[in-house]
């Protein structure tokens, strides 16, 4: 049913955009996000691992799912942060309710060796370069 408003005395019809990853299941709404972690360089690969099962299981009791896990390695870092000079970076998809994305960030920002995160919700209909 098309909505309506009015704008300095003219009615006008308000169009819904299209969904940018959105999934409507009973009321509640998953969205897709792509999230890239910037771990410290020092980091053991022991160490690596339980932070993305730690993410793995908060997404997980949030009732998301974990789509793809990217390692994409070791890389130079163009200015330091927290004198590093490197970072191994790790790219991760998943589906999840707003409130499970609040609380991955939240529990990412107490984790000693995750430098920066960055959370972007991918519009839909865009696929990413290979």
């Amino acid at each position: 049913m098309p909505r309506f408003a009015c704008r300095r005395g003219r009615p006008y019809l308000l169009l819904r955009s299209p969904g940018r990853g959105r999934q409507s299941t009973g009321g509640v709404t998953i969205n897709k996000y792509d999230l890239l972690l910037l771990l410290n360089s020092g980091v053991e690969p022991d160490r690596q691992a339980e932070i993305i099962q730690r993410l793995r299981t908060t997404v997980e009791a949030g009732s998301g799912t974990i789509v793809t896990v990217d390692d994409w390695g070791k890389k130079k870092l163009a200015y330091e942060i927290n004198h590093e000079a490197e970072g191994i970076y790790v790219d991760v998809v998943f589906n999840a309710e707003p409130a499970t994305l609040d609380e991955v960030e939240r529990v990412l920002k107490i984790t000693d060796d995750v430098l920066r995160f960055k959370t972007v919700r991918p519009k839909a209909g865009v696929s990413k370069p290979a």
